[in-house]
C-alpha cells in the first residue's frame, strides 16, 4: 500500500474522532464518553443506563429519540 493512502486513511480517522469531553443531550453535563447517533444526538453512559428500558428492546441496539435511527451498543 502506498504511503499516501496510509496518510489519507489516518487523516480520515482523525477527522471523525471526537476527543475530549462531550455534552450529553439528556442531562446537559459534560462526559468523557457519549453514545452518538448519526444525527448528532449524544447521550452519556449514566443516562443511557437509566433510559435503556425505553430506548432498546434487546440491549444490543438502541433507537435514537430524535431521529428514530437504530444504533449499536458495540456488543454485536
Amino acid at each position: 500500500m502506498p504511503s499516501n493512502a496510509n496518510k489519507d486513511r489516518s487523516a480520515y480517522r482523525r477527522r471523525w474522532r471526537v476527543t475530549g469531553p462531550q455534552q450529553c443531550h439528556c442531562c446537559r453535563q459534560e462526559a468523557p464518553f457519549c453514545w452518538r447517533c448519526r444525527c448528532g444526538f449524544r447521550i452519556c453512559q449514566r443516562c443511557m443506563q437509566e433510559n435503556i428500558w425505553g430506548m432498546s428492546c434487546n440491549a444490543i441496539t438502541w433507537d435514537c429519540p430524535d431521529c428514530g435511527a437504530r444504533n449499536g451498543l458495540g456488543n454485536q
